[in-house]
């Protein structure tokens, strides 16, 4: 079989261009004891992988020039040599910007098309949904009555903790941008409060939201998001550090005065918990847990999940830069096939 696969050509400098990826056909190799042939039906694009794309110290290793771009997929197995994966089994796997591949069946995880859309192995269901629940719960740990406020509230992962945090009985207030994604935040996923950070109004809206300040900020972005809600935690408060996206595509430091002596004083003065994380650190204590919890959850209507889902594995890099500018809504997917 052959496969159409996306490759990175070059280190991005600033904004991904389409000139930084490659895209062949190749012919794949034929399969080996314990490996299975897979199609890949759906491709997940998240934020992380722009940190891939560089060769800067970070906590996964650059994906190498030349080399598929890496990614989370869910895939139809259409041969196999592995007892363990049959043909027409549907899998969750890590194959990557591509239509097929070869790889051990031993890295896949078969999924039940019956329980939940396959597409949520990759959303509500997978690493995101899995990030916010560890990173709020075991870093974050929301008490019933405290005040959870979240930066891109209506990506897979902030949409995925305020749900959870007013589960728990806090207040979830939802940072988003626009009117349209703060409307869905209130009327569609049930938070308490949402706040346009690209309001001219947005410290003093965020100010009118969290009357009793801020207990829990589940940071995803970054930036002057951050900066307006560090002078609204109360002491004690909990940072869980997901992601910064707003500096993923920057190319310089940031202008202005160096304000980290003024957080870490505030760190100090108000006793601040500050602890950056990756979810898979939290896999083997909560992994099995968050699948009991976040399927019934999904399944009983308590936490609600969006989509966006382009079409064709030749879009992915288009839609890759309107993630990191804020364009998706929910969990953004390409489905390569059907």
């Amino acid at each position: 079989m052959q496969s159409t696969q996306v490759r990175l050509a070059s280190r991005p400098v600033g904004e991904p261009r389409d000139s930084d990826f490659d895209v062949v056909t190749v012919t794949l190799p034929d399969l080996e004891e314990g490996q299975v042939l897979l199609r890949t039906l759906y491709l997940s694009l998240d934020p992380y992988m722009r940190g891939r794309m560089s060769a800067a110290p970070s906590y996964a290793p650059p994906v190498e020039l030349g080399h598929v771009m890496v990614g989370a997929t869910v895939c139809e197995v259409v041969d196999s040599r592995s007892p363990d994966r049959a043909v027409g089994d549907v899998v969750l796997a890590y194959t990557g910007w591509q239509t097929s591949a070869v790889a051990d069946a031993r890295g896949t995880r078969r999924l039940d098309p019956d329980a939940a859309p396959v597409s949520t192995a990759l959303g509500v269901l997978g690493m995101p949904g899995f990030t916010a629940y560890a990173g709020l719960l075991e870093i974050g740990r929301p008490k019933p009555g405290e005040t959870v406020v979240v930066a891109a509230a209506t990506g897979p992962v902030g949409s995925a903790v305020g749900q959870v945090a007013r589960i728990r009985g806090a207040r979830a207030v939802g940072i988003a941008g626009g009117p349209r994604k703060c409307r869905a935040l209130l009327e569609e996923l049930g938070f308490d409060a949402a706040v346009d950070h690209r309001s001219p109004s947005f410290r003093d809206d965020l100010a009118a939201a969290t009357p009793a300040g801020v207990d829990v900020y589940f940071e995803n972005v970054g930036g002057p998001v951050a900066d307006a809600v560090a002078g609204r935690l109360n002491r004690f408060a909990r940072i869980p550090v997901c992601g910064l996206v707003a500096g993923y595509n920057a190319t310089s430091a940031p202008e202005g005065p160096d304000r980290l002596p003024g957080f870490m004083g505030r760190v100090l003065r108000l006793s601040l918990t500050v602890r950056g994380f990756i979810q898979d650190e939290f896999v083997p204590t909560h992994h099995a847990d968050f699948l009991r919890d976040m399927t019934g959850w999904v399944r009983d209507g308590s936490v609600r999940y969006r989509e966006d889902v382009v079409d064709g594995l030749e879009q992915a890099p288009e839609a890759f830069r309107g993630m990191l500018a804020g364009r998706n809504f929910g969990k953004l997917l390409v489905r390569v096939a059907t």
